[in-house]
């Protein structure tokens, strides 16, 4: 299996993990609180990471790449987790995977400013456009809903592509799980203790759902996910491979109706379907 082949198959693969992440904080957040969430899963999977780096016996990032390490950390580790279970308190999970559309653009907007990607011009124009569907569909089905949740996924969108692209960058050199890995570590003793701070004062009444949602985004999500797209990225290029997370609204609206119930307009459907075409027409042009 060539290297291009294999970034692909790894990138789809974290497509497919990261599909489940906004369902389960939508679960989560129920019960708990999002600040809760946010500390907590990174904490327990920074625990895990560390365990890792000590049982492979990794060698230390040299202190270049703590800068690129923190951006990865404030971007996946932190920004996005709490951007999106702030927002998710405001929207469901069905109308925030919409804006999921937005991120192949955002990483590869990032993957040229950090990454030195140089896609052609006509994929910018196929990625542009089906941004553009994206934030129609929010202007017209979810602003006058709540301003505030769609800016809070906005935010979380523009973060996070940028975490994604520095830790694309970095894997190159450190490897994909050792990034994500190395990034939770760093952030450790912030999470850990914030999650002392933020743990409710009982848990009772705090739900199964809840349990298994934040278990699903500390685990897969927050870095099971990550090992296999960072690897992807840093193979097959971080704007080509990118564009995968344009499915990702597909796997997520179908967890949404599935797990959670919520109600999955034709609209949405079609907007989503319309933006998939886009990436495909992108994905000839990303180099």
């Amino acid at each position: 299996m060539d290297k291009t082949a294999g970034g692909w198959i790894n990138g789809f693969i974290g497509v497919l993990i990261f599909s489940g992440s906004l369902p389960a904080t939508r679960v989560a957040v129920m019960d708990f609180d999002p600040a809760f969430v946010t500390v907590a899963r990174a904490a327990s999977a920074g625990i895990l990471g560390l365990a890792l780096l000590l049982v492979f016996r990794q060698k230390r990032p040299e202190r270049r790449d703590l800068f690129s390490l923190a951006i990865v950390a404030l971007g996946v580790v932190v920004g996005f987790p709490l951007l999106t279970a702030l927002a998710l308190k405001h929207i469901t999970s069905a109308h925030s995977i919409i804006f999921i559309g937005l991120l192949p653009l955002a990483t590869a907007i990032f993957g040229v400013l950090r990454g030195g990607d140089r896609p052609r011009p006509a994929f910018w124009l196929f990625s542009c456009l089906g941004s553009a569907l994206v934030a129609g569909f929010a202007l017209t089905q979810g602003v006058s809903a709540s301003p505030l949740g769609d800016t809070l996924m906005l935010a979380a969108i523009v973060v996070c592509g940028l975490g994604y692209a520095e830790g694309a960058k970095l894997s190159r050199k450190l490897g994909g799980w050792q990034v994500i890995c190395w990034a939770l570590v760093l952030s450790l003793p912030i999470t850990l203790a914030l999650t002392l701070i933020t743990l409710p004062p009982s848990l009772e009444g705090i739900g199964r759902a809840a349990w298994l949602g934040l278990a699903y985004v500390s685990l897969f999500s927050m870095l099971i996910g990550f090992v296999f797209w960072y690897r992807g990225l840093a193979q097959g290029g971080i704007a080509a491979v990118g564009q995968l997370q344009l499915l990702q609204p597909f796997f997520g609206l179908a967890l949404a109706a599935t797990l959670l119930h919520e109600q999955v307009s034709p609209v949405m459907v079609a907007v989503t379907v319309a933006v998939v075409l886009c990436v495909v027409g992108a994905k000839r042009f990303a180099r």
